[in-house]
């Protein structure tokens, strides 16, 4: 047995360690000064209670990208010098972030050990390489992000740290082959449990659907099936789960092998990056062949996913509603009812409609997926999403975009239950239009400026806040700007307090509400890595069934119009476009 011994090392704090929305994110080049990540690494452990650092057991996986497998041996032997008694780690440092979340809520070691927490090596859907982005946040014991009382915390340490602990003496572990390694230290053994992240995940998901009846769906010659990696981890978790359990045609999976730079692509799951699905699913310019029925794509991490039907494309907003109106009826595990729905404040209100139809209880919190978690621990919620591609249940305390995906199957093995010999399967587009029909259209779109000069952008957001303190002066502007939109009835700072917890969450967006119901919202991105990314949210709703079907860039323009006028866009950042729309 190896034995390691603890070394303490003389560090200086870095500026601008201040976890976001989902940990810190800055570039690769950042995070190999030395230094850098075993600051924040050791501010994390000095954030947690005594009892989730010595003699615990904690997972430390990511999506893959460049620099992981350094970070997990960095980590991991600073996990032994502070006393962490074994670390879960993913073979070849591969774990999707909703399959982490899984791991610490569900795995039990051989020895019964469970985990208390995990690092997260992700940069989500942020581009992956040497000058790219690297990323790392922690999770809690309940499986979902630190809270900002935790984040807080670290963030307050790495501005007073002098030293950090590491076992330089402790030799890398090959986390190629699955096994245990067991060393010894000052305070006893320490293990590094190399093993097959998949598992976990799949015996949960065969607790939560039906995959004998998405496996005769997938089987139907009627259904043609087609899922985008985009190289990011999913590719590990959809050969397993598509092809090897539900009979998928190998065929059917694209860029599937997680590469360290993603393939030198985007792993983002929009209509703009997903080109390759994009075309395949009959939305872009060079589609020719007959497109499958369903296709879908996810982020680096796994944790985001987009849905398309043939030539038709399902926005984020109308997908959450769409699962939650459908879940008790399709997929097993919300047999007995849902507890809840809740959205993030940015996405649409189309889940809104759902809860007040099925009566359902409703929330709108801030964008940040530990929000769900603490309704989904207090009981409140079952099924919660956003508009950035993110939708999940109760099942972790994650977004999951499988998760997403196998819902949406759910959906269609149920509705064509009795007709997969007919002529014509119920499609998505069927599915989205009958949903409609029943609950009204939310026409939305978001625009992202990416990139932004810090400074611009924090001035364009003071200044559409200032401007609320006078309605009657917002609505002249608008009039002169177009005459077709409705009158802004109501303006604020979205601001949240936790009924669970009590917190306050402040400055999580700038809201002008319009009086039929249009929603125009702005909001600072936390996700980025260099600058700033404005986001801008435009919404229309319209509940008359024979105006649901329009177009909906014709029907969202003069309202993208007043957006960019009303915020001086091009005047604050000097963008004449944005860098996405979605």
């Amino acid at each position: 047995m190896v034995l390691f011994s603890v070394t303490k090392k003389a560090t200086t704090p870095f500026d601008g360690q201040k976890p976001g929305t989902s940990g810190l994110r800055k570039k690769v080049t950042v995070f190999q000064q030395p230094h850098y990540l075993q600051n924040f690494v050791q501010s994390t452990f000095n954030a947690l209670p005594a009892d989730k650092v010595k003699g615990a057991t904690i997972v430390v996986s990511g999506d893959g990208r460049y620099f992981s497998k350094d970070a997990v041996q960095i980590i991991t032997k600073m996990a032994a010098a502070n006393g962490v008694r074994r670390v879960w780690v993913g073979q070849n440092s591969l774990m999707s972030t909703p399959a982490v979340s899984a791991v610490i809520r569900e795995r039990i070691g051989a020895d019964g050990s469970k985990a208390t927490g995990a690092f997260i090596l992700t940069a989500s859907h942020n581009p992956g390489g040497p000058t790219e982005d690297f990323g790392i946040k922690y999770n809690m014991e309940n499986g979902g992000p630190a809270p900002e009382s935790v984040t807080d915390k670290i963030f307050s340490n790495t501005t007073t740290i002098t030293e950090y602990l590491i076992a330089e003496d402790l030799p890398d572990v090959d986390i190629s082959v699955v096994g245990v390694t067991t060393f010894s230290g000052p305070e006893g053994p320490f293990d590094v449990d190399v093993f097959d992240s998949t598992i976990d995940y799949i015996k949960l998901m065969k607790t939560i659907f039906d995959f004998e009846s998405i496996k005769k769906l997938l089987a139907s010659p009627k259904f043609t099936f087609c899922y985008d990696a985009l190289h990011g981890v999913a590719g590990t978790y959809a050969t397993r789960i598509f092809v090897e359990e539900l009979g998928a045609a190998e065929s059917s999976l694209l860029n599937c092998v997680p590469k360290e730079d993603f393939g030198g692509g985007h792993p983002d799951p929009n209509l703009t990056y997903a080109k390759e699905l994009v075309d395949r699913m009959g939305l872009g310019k060079s589609s020719n062949a007959e497109p499958p029925e369903f296709g879908a794509a996810a982020d680096g991490d796994a944790d985001r996913n987009m849905i398309l039907g043939k030539r038709f494309f399902v926005t984020p907003s109308d997908s959450v509603a769409i699962i939650a109106a459908n879940a008790v009826q399709s997929i097993p595990y919300f047999s007995s009812g849902l507890k809840g729905v809740a959205r993030s404040m940015p996405t649409s209100a189309a889940l809104d409609v759902v809860a007040k139809n099925l009566n359902l209880k409703f929330f709108e919190v801030p964008t940040g997926w530990k929000f769900f978690g603490n309704l989904m621990d207090a009981g409140m919620c079952s099924i919660c999403g956003e508009e950035s591609f993110g939708t999940g249940s109760d099942h972790i305390r994650e977004k999951d975009g499988i998760w997403a995906v196998l819902a949406w199957l759910s959906i269609l093995a149920f509705k064509n239950k009795d007709n997969l010999g007919g002529d014509k399967l119920v499609t998505v587009e069927d599915i989205v239009r009958q949903h409609w029909g029943t609950y009204g259209r939310h026409y939305y779109t978001r625009y992202d400026y990416e990139n932004v000069d810090a400074g611009a952008a924090k001035e364009l957001m003071a200044n559409l806040v200032s401007m609320q303190s006078s309605l009657s002066d917002v609505n002249k502007l608008i009039k002169e700007i177009r005459s077709d939109v409705s009158d802004v009835v109501a303006a604020d700072e979205f601001e949240y307090k936790d009924p669970v917890d009590g917190s306050v969450s402040k400055h999580q967006g700038v809201r002008y509400l319009f009086g039929d119901g249009s929603r125009l919202v702005f909001r600072l991105s936390g996700t980025g890595s260099v600058g700033a990314t404005i986001r801008v949210y435009i919404e229309q709703y319209e509940k008359d069934s024979s105006k649901t079907g329009r177009d909906s860039q014709d029907a969202l323009a003069p309202l993208v119009d007043v957006a960019l006028k009303l915020s001086k866009m091009q005047e604050y950042t000097g963008r004449s476009a944005p860098t996405v729309i979605t």
